[in-house]
């Protein structure tokens, strides 16, 4: 039995963390103390003003153990590397765990590349950021490639220099073209030093350079030239009066943090600015911050936020002071090699900077509680249709399958993925049938299902051996409730297969009427009786729609980029294309027929089939 008069008399006077246990042998919460003796007994005196949420975690501590540090920023740091460790229940924990990304610009190859990489290394090649936000990084690279045209194509420089012809963005003046041999190295490097003084912010440097740049271009009476410096900066000042200018010094980084609370939940803001300007924002969802102190929560979500960051940035600026800052900074000092200030300005435009952030935290708070609204009516329905269908579980993440083809040809499917009641577009997936001659929807849709299982079950393994992190599978999580567009045939059909791979998640059939329209589902006991005003039913029909509808845009996405690879070739006209297509199907047939076979095709000629087989014969040995 645990001793806590005992212990408690036994604890030192000297700086440390400690560690609250439950009964399970759970750690339930973690702290650090300047002098652990103090900090540890005011947990356990009976007349202390304690917040509801220590008290329930008193409550609940069976034993505690303690480490005694060197100093008080020594136990900061261990502090933080034991909360991530057993993520204790009454610890404010920060569930984000994403690592933002940075622009490589890699000067440090004869011939640069200019991309985005999740980690900086040391390399000699030249890293900004890190970009913050939905969007930011993607945005600044579209802004590069528009000013500068840097190559985007896998062509290596320069043993790939005239070895081809250049690719569509050469024609569209989308890419300065080296793979032409018309640009020297020096120039070609001269491109990507551009880029790296647009990255630092240099844009005044950089106007200037290109100004001048014009000017000679114009004396020479190169026009071309001069006009290109010309919309480079117009489009760099363009730029430069979007981003917001905030007056700290240019080359200061500077992080402004401050956040919203509403009982358990909480969210903290993160305003970004480099070199004087607002790069990006992200926001921070804190569970279990009832009752929380704010500059507590700060304290713990920087300790969290910066000890796994790459960028720890000059200033920190706080809504509220924070107690332990002076050890907190200290200790990112010493992560940043170089000084770190935490601050909490009272006065200014510094706090005008803190009132906007923490009204956007506000934003996202009260953005957070709408959804939650919005998502407990969706979870009605999705109740009503676990009832209806007689499931075991809700089906929060509902598949949808169907096929597309015209006459058998060119066989496509799609899956649409229904999240809470809500399409998630970017886990809809898209399938070639291939496995699978002519008009058979059974035995495409069962290729499609295996298909998506056996990826599922491979990113399974990966994730298990560390190769994969789950969120970027792209066939995890496995549904709760797959819906097939089609009647019986198609659920025997599916029904075999998952018996096949062992898997019993629950199936139907979304069946149409006469007019095509939804009429109910199918199950292994027969239809389900649903009326066409219940909101199950209006669920339903829209996923039917959806999938119905991605799928067909898919087909006719492939079907025209078939016939414009058909419209390429010399004496192949709309009335050969057609004919074409009618006799073999879809373009694999056509591109392994021979030139007698293709010559016995209507309408063609010996010539025409000639020049068919010989655009496909040639595109396959450059390939």
């Amino acid at each position: 039995m645990f001793d806590f008069e005992e212990e408690i008399k036994n604890l030192p006077e000297r700086p440390g963390v400690y560690l609250m246990h439950n009964a399970d042998d759970e750690v339930i919460y973690v702290g650090k103390a300047k002098i652990l003796k103090n900090r540890v007994t005011q947990y356990f005196r009976k007349n202390s003003n304690h917040t509801p949420k220590v008290l329930a975690m008193v409550k609940n501590v069976a034993y505690f153990e303690y480490i005694i540090t060197d100093t008080e920023r020594e136990a900061l740091a261990l502090e933080c590397n034991l909360i991530k460790k057993y993520r204790p229940k009454y610890n404010i924990l920060l569930k984000d765990d994403k690592q933002y990304p940075y622009i490589k610009v890699s000067i440090n190859e004869p011939y640069p590349r200019v991309m985005s990489v999740r980690r900086m290394a040391r390399d000699g090649a030249k890293y900004y950021g890190p970009y913050m936000g939905k969007g930011t990084i993607k945005n600044t690279l579209e802004i590069i490639r528009k000013l500068f045209k840097p190559p985007t194509c896998s062509r290596k420089f320069p043993q790939d220099i005239r070895k081809g012809r250049p690719c569509q963005n050469y024609h569209i003046n989308a890419c300065f073209a080296p793979c032409t041999g018309k640009v020297s190295k020096e120039e070609y490097r001269h491109v990507f030093f551009e880029i790296c003084r647009f990255l630092e912010g240099k844009h005044k440097e950089l106007i200037d350079e290109l100004t001048e740049e014009m000017y000679e271009a114009s004396k020479k009476m190169q026009y071309e030239k001069a006009a290109a410096c010309r919309d480079k900066i117009n489009s760099i000042k363009e730029v430069v009066d979007r981003q917001k200018i905030i007056n700290t010094k240019k080359d200061d980084d500077v992080d402004v943090i401050a956040s919203a609370q509403d009982g358990d939940i909480a969210f903290i803001e993160v305003f970004f600015i480099r070199g004087g300007s607002i790069i990006g924002r992200e926001y921070y969802k804190i569970e279990n911050a009832r009752n929380e102190e704010t500059s507590d929560m700060l304290s713990d979500f920087i300790k969290q936020f910066y000890a796994d960051c790459d960028f720890i940035p000059n200033e920190i600026i706080t809504e509220t002071e924070i107690s332990d800052s002076e050890v907190i900074a200290e200790w990112l000092r010493e992560l940043k090699n170089r000084k770190v200030r935490i601050t909490n300005p009272k006065r200014g435009e510094k706090t005008e900077l803190v009132a906007m952030v923490k009204s956007n935290a506000q934003k996202a708070l009260d953005n957070h509680k709408l959804q939650l609204l919005k998502e407990k009516e969706k979870s009605g329905v999705l109740e009503k249709m676990r009832d209806l269908l007689e499931l075991d579980n809700i089906p929060n993440r509902i598949e949808a399958y169907d096929i597309s083809n015209i006459q058998g040809a060119d066989n496509v499917a799609a899956m649409v993925v229904f999240e809470y009641g809500r399409p998630a577009k970017r886990k809809y997936r898209r399938f070639k049938i291939k496995t699978v001659d002519g008009a058979d929807d059974y035995a495409s849709m069962r290729e499609v299902i295996y298909r998506r299982f056996r990826h599922g079950l491979e990113e399974e393994m990966q994730v298990e051996n560390g190769e994969l992190n789950i969120r970027d599978a792209k066939f995890l999580p496995y549904p709760d409730l797959i819906l097939l567009d089609g009647g019986k045939g198609h659920l025997n059909a599916i029904s075999e297969v998952m018996e096949l791979i062992d898997n019993d998640t629950p199936l139907f059939g979304m069946v149409k009427n006469s007019r095509h329209r939804t009429n109910g589902l199918i199950g292994k006991n027969g239809e389900v009786e649903i009326g066409p005003q219940s909101p199950v039913f209006k669920l339903i029909t829209r996923i039917q729609d959806e999938v119905h509808d991605t799928a067909i845009t898919y087909f006719r996405k492939l079907h025209e980029r078939i016939e414009s690879e058909l419209d390429k070739i010399p004496g192949i006209g709309e009335k050969r294309r057609i004919a074409l297509m009618t006799k073999y199907g879809n373009i694999e047939n056509i591109k392994s027929a021979e030139v007698e076979d293709l010559a016995d095709t209507e309408s063609m000629d010996l010539r025409s089939a000639e020049n068919v087989y010989n655009y496909f014969r040639t595109k396959r040995d450059k390939g």
